[in-house]
């Protein structure tokens, strides 16, 4: 089951009360059911009421971490747009964070950031989300701030922020679909699957030419009629008490008065009666793209779980038919194939990026020919143990942090009017039958017509799959009625002042985990904390080295990244594809990767199958079996990634700007990765030697976090203590380059749709929690490090030049760096430049402000609560402890500092580590555009290539 995909929507279809019409009706919140758990069963024991006013009301009380996550969904998403106003629920989504009658624009993250918390919101097909976790004592706030835009929205609407939010929405799909590979497949799929005028027939994001028709009183009559409370559900979860919380909805949601009616939309599915081939040239792709979509099922249909497994058996994972035929024998970069289920309507798609030497033509016969393999071969019984196991331990860990708890209840009210769906969903997985999975196969896939997709590079000659056969057919369309005739706006009346901006409740108290510690015989140093909030366990391993090693022979740089992808090939008691199927069997992983410093394992498993987890990891960890096979395999989709990599503005900018700052010769810009030279001089044997020689407990560190204690985690380690120890030292990095004067540095993409800008230098400062370097971070909160920040509210909010700008000091064992950034609209790439070093200067010069250092103060002390939520984040924590040999009460350190720092230390500190007489600015983007302007700034320009070379 693919969770990501499940969306929902509900569309129009109906005739309207106005707004004005509708009064309020008194009374109070009607109780609907209450849901607790049973014995041992998965559940989210929850109370679900409804207002008087239609608001449905969930929550979910849970004392197991001092913080709430409040989550209002919106039943509306971009399938309830109008024909030729595509994007506008996700523009409108944008729009609610600026500000309302007794909210100042820019209050709303400023607020929220100040209560130590984190704010989002989301939009898809079928709803928006606006959702927020803080510290429990922040919760009544919470509730004010999304009543006052729930019910005060209209009047604060200016043409200014209109506009600003209207170019943020471009840059943000310029960002994530015109800039870069592959970014516009699904617009090309949905609209020639769908039905001309079928709401999923554009994406979400929708089309920048029709943003730019739209008017405030588009926006207006948008919220008029989809946002009121009866179309909404507020979920709370978290550290709260139910008869408290409800009575605080109450207070703050139910004055406001009931919106028209919105009924659930119904649209036939697509309906295709022939393939349709369609095709585009993509600016930034090196590799082709095969993309064939089958119209599936939408969300919670009786098919959904099958076609999932279907998926997984063909074209998901080291076990699947795609992998064997498209990747194992080298002929694709990557094949695979997934079932998506929304509310309207579901796909199905496969997916084929082949490799140079293969024609679109040829991925199309081959994956025709292994449909017929699937055919021939059906499903075997482990396949279907595979995806059982896997799918219920991905459904247990979305479960571990309380906004996963709150998304689940929420997603599952809008979709079905009924929260508690996890045992409906567990269900279904476990009812899958072999029978099942091949009658979706012979329903949905086997000889069906389906829109064929081929996205061919720039400037090749390369053919797609066929000829483009299909033109969208605009005959015949009529709009349906979505009710926004005679809307009018009737603000509530309260009996509060709603002026006043609620206090704080008593601070919560913030636990830091107890930590066990140990350390074996042969020398592994490790650290762990027991955490029964849900029957999973988290294991983090690292191996101190990784990239470092190529310091000392820089002809084999990469290697590490290539020998930490062979461990997760074949071992010496089973092939790759079989360890990854037990592993699938437990529903574990165990995956190994490599960083600059070390190699590093990380593994999840349900507490129940832990010590047959611990014995695969053994096996991948002892007895590796490297192949000549594999090597062949990764090298070259490798050297594949580096041509793709060129391509892409943001990957590029970071690349070229490490170069920039420690030199192209220097070799821990690609120690980890590599390069084209290194990558290919790599063998079997140096693959080996690393292992052999740089494999060894006395550089092993562990953290262990979850539903175990210590002396079961130290049982099922056991198997560590025979490992043989061996000595080896870790080479020093060479420091980078200082900078006489600010210099800029250019490299040409041409026709990015964005600028990529990067602008800072190396401070040479290493990691310290107490020191100067955590004081620059105090510091930087408030030039670039929050959403509020100064950089980012003059680049985002004010001018809506980028989606988001920052800037951050960084640091390790090795030295760190001061960096600012962002993507930002290509025609603003001058001025951009200039506003980030205006901020900077300014900043250096004038420093913070005592009102800012309290809000600083304030919300990096409060966003405490939020450290140890779930087990990714105190593995992290822990983690950090070995890494740097801390002790834990380095936080009442840091929370001394942070409380106690005066606006003069910072001063100092920003006057001599901001010096933007001394920084590299880079910039990457389409040079025939941005060159003219960038030459007026004064500053001297060296041109670049892709890797960092100076262009001749």
């Amino acid at each position: 089951m693919n969770k990501s995909f499940k969306s929902a929507l509900l569309v129009p279809a109906v005739a309207l009360m106005s707004l004005g019409a509708i009064a309020q009706t008194g009374g109070q919140p009607k109780l609907v059911e209450k849901v607790t758990r049973k014995g041992t069963e998965l559940v989210i024991p929850y109370e679900k009421y409804v207002l008087p006013n239609g608001l449905t009301v969930v929550l979910a009380e849970d004392h197991s971490d001092p913080l709430v996550h409040v989550d209002v969904t919106y039943h509306v998403g971009s399938a309830r747009e109008e024909i030729g106003k595509s994007g506008f629920a996700h523009f409108f989504e944008h729009m609610m964070f600026q500000g309302s009658d007794h909210v100042a624009n820019g209050d709303h993250f400023k607020i929220i950031t100040e209560a130590g918390g984190t704010l989002n919101g989301s939009t898809n097909r079928d709803r928006t989300n606006y959702y927020e976790t803080v510290p429990a004592n922040q919760l009544e706030k919470m509730l004010w701030l999304e009543s006052d835009r729930m019910g005060f929205l209209l009047d604060a609407v200016t043409q200014q922020k209109f506009e600003v939010q209207r170019a943020t929405v471009k840059n943000e799909r310029g960002q994530n679909y015109d800039n870069r590979p592959y970014g516009l497949a699904g617009e090309y799929t949905s609209k020639n699957l769908y039905p001309y005028g079928h709401p999923y027939s554009w994406l979400t994001i929708g089309y920048i030419e029709e943003l730019n028709k739209v008017g405030v009183n588009d926006l207006k009559n948008f919220f008029l009629r989809w946002y009121g409370p009866n179309n909404a559900t507020i979920t709370i979860g978290g550290d709260l008490d139910p008869k408290q919380t409800l009575a605080l909805v109450n207070k703050y949601f139910g004055s406001i008065p009931r919106g028209p009616v919105v009924k659930n939309a119904s649209f036939p599915a697509p309906v295709l009666t022939a393939d349709r081939y369609v095709s585009y040239t993509d600016n930034y792709a090196k590799l082709p793209l095969l993309s064939i979509t089958y119209p599936g099922v939408k969300v919670y249909d009786k098919d959904m779980s099958p076609l999932d497994a279907l998926s997984e058996i063909i074209g998901q994972g080291r076990n699947s038919i795609f992998y064997k035929n498209f990747v194992k024998t080298r002929k694709a970069a990557q094949a695979s194939m997934g079932s998506s289920n929304t509310e309207l309507a579901g796909e199905i798609t496969i997916r084929v990026v082949p490799f140079p030497g293969q024609t679109l033509a040829d991925a199309k016969k081959l994956v025709d020919e292994s449909l017929t393999e699937f055919e021939k071969t059906g499903v075997s019984d482990e396949a279907l143990v595979r995806f059982k196991a896997s799918a219920e331990a991905n459904y247990i860990n979305s479960l571990s942090s309380v906004s996963g708890k709150v998304s689940e209840l929420a997603q599952a009210q809008y979709l079905t009017g009924n929260p508690n769906q996890i045992g409906r969903e567990l269900a279904d997985i476990r009812a899958v039958t072999k029978e099942d999975v091949m009658r979706v196969y012979n329903k949905y896939v086997k000889g069906k017509p389906a829109v064929i997709l081929s996205v061919l590079p720039k400037g090749g000659a390369l053919q797609p799959v066929a000829a483009d056969n299909y033109t969208v057919n605009t005959a015949g369309y009529k709009a349906p009625d979505y009710g926004y005739a005679g809307l009018t706006y009737k603000k509530p009346t309260d009996n509060f002042d709603r002026a006043a901006k609620p206090g704080n409740g008593a601070n919560p108290a913030i636990k830091v985990p107890a930590i066990w510690s140990a350390t074996t015989a042969n020398g592994i140093k490790i650290l762990g904390t027991q955490n029964s909030e849900i029957p999973s366990v988290s294991m983090d391993i690292s191996i101190k080295g990784g990239g470092l090693h190529a310091i000392n022979n820089p002809g084999k740089a990469g290697l590490a990244g290539i020998v930490a992808r062979m461990m997760n090939e074949d071992t010496k008691n089973y092939t790759a594809e079989q360890i990854t199927s037990e592993l699938n069997k437990l529903g574990s992983q165990i995956f190994i990767y490599a960083g600059f410093d070390n190699i590093g394992i990380s593994v999840s498993s349900l507490t129940k199958y832990l010590p047959k987890t611990m014995t695969l990891l053994q096996e991948r960890m002892l007895n590796p079996k490297f192949t000549q096979d594999a090597l062949d395999r990764i090298k070259k989709q490798t050297l594949e990634g580096f041509k793709q990599a060129k391509t892409q503005p943001a990957g590029v900018a970071s690349s070229v700007y490490s170069k920039i700052l420690y030199g192209t010769d220097n070799v821990r810009t690609y120690a980890t990765g590599g390069n084209e030279e290194t990558v290919a001089g790599i063998t079997l044997q140096d693959v080996q030697d690393y292992y052999d020689k740089y494999f060894s407990p006395s550089v092993t560190q562990i953290v262990i976090v979850g539903d175990v204690n210590q002396g079961t985690a130290r049982g099922n380690l056991a198997f560590l203590n025979s490992w043989a120890d061996k000595k080896v030292s870790l080479p020093t990095p060479v420091e980078g380059k200082t900078f006489d004067k600010t210099t800029m540095y250019l490299v040409d993409i041409p026709g990015a749709a964005q600028s990529e800008i990067r602008i800072g230098y190396l401070d040479k400062l290493n990691y310290d929690p107490t020191g100067d370097y955590y004081k620059l971070i105090i510091a930087n909160y408030i030039l670039g490090g929050a959403f509020n920040s100064h950089i980012n509210l003059n680049l985002r909010e004010k001018r809506g030049w980028t989606y988001g700008a920052r800037s951050g000091f960084s640091s390790n064992k090795y030295g760190g760096d001061f960096t600012a950034s962002a993507g930002v609209l290509a025609t603003a790439t001058d001025s951009s430049v200039v506003e980030f070093m205006k901020e900077i200067r300014n900043y250096q010069q004038n420093g913070i402000t005592p009102e800012e250092l309290k809000f600083t103060q304030t919300s990096i002390g409060q966003s405490d609560a939020r450290r140890y939520e779930t087990n990714d984040q105190k593995a992290a924590f822990i983690s950090r402890l070995l890494e740097y040999d801390l002790k834990p009460t380095y936080v009442d350190d840091q929370n001394k500092i942070l409380s106690t720092i005066t606006p003069a230390e910072l001063n100092q500190l920003s006057a001599k580590y901001l010096d933007t007489n001394k920084m590299v600015i880079l910039v990457v983007g389409d040079k025939a555009r941005i060159l003219p302007g960038l030459q007026k700034l004064g500053y001297p320009i060296v041109e670049l290539d892709a890797d960092g070379k100076p262009k001749q």
